[in-house]
């Protein structure tokens, strides 16, 4: 049984901390993306082994939490429960450096609009492929037909009205008024303004020229617009009356912020935006192929660190301004190098749990999602990433040497490689030579040059299939009995999940492991262990009732949270005299208490159990 969405969020928000450690939190397609007051109160070996966690990785002042598949549905159960009153940045007990504040602001208004420009550029590079296909083999230019222009429109629109829709996300994170800001973009591609500032005569505003420059799929203008925005907002709202606020505060602000983006902030962007591409084509032009290289090598790297989408504006500003861009067709020389591994270590990985993950996330990294081929298998493994690293250098490379170039901004995956094909027969044959090279070189290297596997038995996360079963051993010798014999109401209800305990036989008992397993929990009375079996059962040991107030007295721990503990390997020491003598109940309890997840557990059937013996069968 799946965790609901709602179950999920509820423990990854306890896991870093609650609510109240929060300061923020945003997500992209992969990972939840914390700003937390406090990273000691998040518990990341516990959030790892969750069965919908990838991995966790703390990067650039965000604790992220990667998840195997829909993020988004898990971001909107998490949202409601988090606290209305968040904690200032002043408040937090690290202060974000500036490059990092500026990386994550940057983040933050792209991710939204991302789906939409890659959906945008899937649908420029289909029509792309269908002109060329209709001219080359039917010798027919569908460019005027009525269709086509339509839907060439719906690929465009985006990126012409690209203010527009920068402006609304960058007042989500600038805590402005997000229609003021869309208004603002939408002013900078009002046709009467594109007229003016693309006609011959010169353009004033209160006697003032402007410099002219077009504004439709400008990135730089309208982010600098808002980032300003929100402080002349809040000027006026400290200083006009409550009762106007409503009518006031917005009409001003538009009075302030269209003639100074016109006049000051407009021209600064655009002069931003063409250093920028000033400085990437410069580098592009001492070397596309060291050029190709780098970004085909370390993409994946940055993506690591969540550092990529630093740099994805220049994308997006590339094909807003001229129609094309390399960035992200280096980038995908990074994916299908990703592929290849982890395809790797699907065909030389012997342990079957590893083989189920890798073949998963070759698929989801040919359509252009890697990260659970570098959290699931080459980041884990670390040779098949440095494979990777290599190969997907080398396809850049090549792509650089072609001038491979895509017409439109996509994702980089199998169903985004028509995006490619208007750059010429070489460029479009580099690309395609250079997402091989990645992808099979990768591959290759993984199988021939191999890397430590991970044995069957070591897999702590393994999930069982479907109508699978496994025996698990008694981690104690002694008599069987039942839950609901037992003098605890909570443990006899059954409520925290199947299980049996057992009156040990001996005074010296040891508590063993019943199959290979993580050690999640060891209070610190020792008296309870949690563990998390290869199977994926959850375990609970609990060692008499009420035992917490021995304050370990009678009890040794032989292992520590975190460790990860063989089959018949011993836990725990009990001197069960001290147990008696303190007039508490010494059963050794045995709970599943992830009895959900599970079709089926049969509990010992004899009365008499020894530590060879089968103690539970679960099935899925």
């Amino acid at each position: 049984m799946e965790h609901t969405y709602q179950e999920q969020a509820q423990t990854i928000l306890k896991l870093v901390g609650g609510s109240s450690n929060i300061k923020e939190v945003t997500h992209c397609f992969t990972r939840l993306r914390f700003y937390l007051d406090d990273e000691q109160q998040a518990k990341k070996t516990e959030l790892e082994a969750l069965p919908y966690v990838l991995s966790v990785v703390k990067s650039n002042g965000q604790y992220q939490v990667v998840l195997k598949k829909d993020v988004d549905k898990v971001f909107q159960e998490l949202e409601p429960m988090l606290s209305t009153q968040k904690n200032t940045p002043e408040s937090s007990k690290e202060k974000e450096k500036i490059g990092t504040k500026i990386l994550n602001t940057v983040a933050a208004i792209f991710t939204p609009v991302i789906p939409a420009i890659a959906a945008s550029g899937m649908l420029k590079g289909i029509l792309a492929v269908v002109v060329m296909i209709m001219k080359s083999f039917y010798n027919t230019d569908i460019t005027t037909n009525t269709t086509y222009v339509i839907l060439l429109a719906a690929s465009d629109a985006l990126f012409y009205f690209l203010p527009i829709f920068l402006g609304y996300a960058a007042a989500k994170v600038f805590k402005t008024n997000e229609f003021i800001a869309m208004i603002i973009g939408a002013t900078l591609c009002y046709p009467a303004i594109v007229t003016l500032m693309t006609g011959e005569g010169a353009v004033t505003l209160f006697g003032l020229n402007l410099t002219k420059a077009s504004y439709t799929s400008s990135v730089i203008p309208i982010l600098i617009a808002v980032f300003c925005l929100a402080y002349v907002q809040r000027f006026f709202d400290r200083v006009i009356p409550q009762v106007l606020k409503i009518i006031l505060v917005p009409t001003f602000s538009l009075l302030v912020m269209v003639p100074a983006t016109l006049i000051v902030f407009g021209p600064i962007g655009i002069y931003i935006g063409e250093a920028i591409n000033w400085a990437y084509y410069q580098l592009m032009g001492i070397s596309p192929i060291l050029l190709g290289g780098f970004i085909g090598g370390i993409w994946c790297v940055l993506v690591i660190f969540g550092a990529h989408r630093a740099i994805i504006p220049i994308g997006i500003n590339d094909v807003a301004q001229t129609g094309r861009q390399n960035l992200l067709a280096f980038a995908g020389a990074a994916n299908f190098s990703q592929a290849g591994a982890a395809f790797g270590v699907f065909l030389r990985s012997k342990n079957k749990g590893l083989k189920t993950v890798a073949a998963s996330a070759t698929v989801t990294a040919l359509f252009g999602i890697t990260e659970p081929a570098i959290y699931g298998t080459n980041l884990r493994l670390k040779t098949p990433m440095i494979y990777a690293v290599i190969s997907g250098a080398l396809g850049g490379a090549l792509m650089g040497w072609g001038g491979s170039y895509g017409t439109a901004f996509a994702n980089q995956g199998l169903l985004t490689i028509p995006v490619y094909a208007g750059a010429g027969t070489k460029a479009f044959v580099c690309y395609l030579l250079g997402i091989a090279i990645a992808f099979f070189g990768s591959c290759l290297l993984t199988v021939i040059l191999g890397f430590e596997d991970i044995p069957e038995e070591d897999m702590a996360d393994r999930i069982l299939a479907s109508d699978e079963a496994v025996d698990l051993l008694t981690p104690t010798s002694g008599t069987v009995v039942a839950l609901s014999t037992l003098p605890d109401e909570v443990f006899a209800s059954g409520a925290m999940g199947k299980g049996f305990g057992i009156k040990a036989n001996h005074d010296k008992t040891t508590i063993y492991a019943p199959e290979n397993a993580e050690v999640m929990t060891l209070a610190p009375t020792r008296h309870a262990i949690g563990l998390k079996l290869a199977s994926g059962v959850e375990l609970l040991i609990h060692v008499g009732i009420d035992t917490l107030e021995l304050n370990g007295q009678g009890f040794e721990a032989l292992v520590k949270q975190g460790d990860l503990v063989k089959r018949g390997e011993a836990l725990l020491h009990v001197d069960m005299p001290v147990i008696r003598e303190a007039g508490y109940d010494e059963t050794v309890i045995v709970i599943v208490t992830n009895t959900q997840d599970f079709s089926m557990i049969e509990l010992p059937e004899q009365t008499q159990v020894n530590t060879t013996d089968i103690a539970l069968t679960v099935r899925k």
